[in-house]
């Protein structure tokens, strides 16, 4: 078994998540490609730099650009990622550089998701991790973008939190009064330059660091910390796949 390849156990975990194989057609082995597209994202590698162990490099590059669109590793992610109880959320953002291979998609038409940050082309990955660290929400948006924007759609999306913690950077009344009325409580400290400073839980925020040691893990995944996909939908799920693989070895870890 090569370095990033699935162990058993994580493929019986993954291998019911995917999707069914049509009658009378005969897919190349699932496992084989999936190690491989797990080689590209650990290591960074060109798809054509694939090793031959995997296949040939089309196949897997084609299988991991058609599910990507067809919204399949999404898919995997949200489904580990619904065995989490959501008692607490901790929400985050971490800019990713975009190589100048994703800066050079055409404009206009299909969604990229990158835009001019101070360091240059680059996207946002927004997450939320729960109490064990591991990632339930994700969405990517352009690097300029405010984290108070992309924060309403994975707040809403959260179903039985009873905890939200985010920084000083999702300080707006508006997101506090949305948390709020989902029955959960906002522990996110106001701007300092506040005349009102709203007092946070220092136990319950010292966990924040939870979801800071998620992007430290995600961008192990070398195709993660630098953005070669062109497509906003490729790179989240690359982001999201990547995230997936963070659940399957937590399952083996505690089997």
């Amino acid at each position: 078994m090569a370095r990033f390849d699935l162990s058993d156990v994580e493929w019986r975990i993954i291998e019911p998540l995917l999707p069914d194989k049509p009658r009378g057609v005969a897919r190349v082995d699932d496992r084989r490609v999936l190690n491989g597209i797990f080689h590209i994202l650990r290591t960074g590698s060109p798809w054509r730099d694939l090793p031959e162990r995997y296949g040939p490099y089309t196949t897997v590059y084609n299988r991991f650009n058609r599910w990507a669109k067809a919204g399949v590793w999404v898919n995997v992610f949200n489904t580990l990622a619904a065995q989490s109880p959501e008692s607490m959320a901790f929400i985050d953002s971490s800019i990713i550089r975009a190589h100048q291979h994703a800066a050079g998609a055409k404009k206009g038409g299909a969604d990229h998701a990158i835009g001019r940050s101070r360091g240059g082309l680059s996207t946002k990955i927004n997450a939320v991790v729960d109490e064990a660290g591991l990632p339930i929400r994700l969405s990517i948006s352009p690097g300029q973008a405010s984290d108070k924007a992309a924060a309403p759609a994975l707040i809403d999306s959260l179903t039985r939190t009873d905890h939200v913690v985010a920084d000083r950077g999702y300080d707006a009344m508006a997101l506090i009064a949305r948390i709020e009325a989902r029955g959960a409580a906002a522990h996110i400290p106001t701007q300092r330059d506040r005349k009102v400073q709203r007092s946070v839980d220092r136990a319950i925020y010292r966990q924040r660091n939870l979801v800071e040691r998620y992007f430290n893990k995600l961008k192990h995944f070398r195709r993660i910390a630098t953005r070669f996909e062109k497509l906003a939908v490729t790179y989240l799920a690359a982001v999201a796949l990547a995230s997936a693989r963070l659940w399957t070895r937590t399952y083996e870890s505690t089997t």
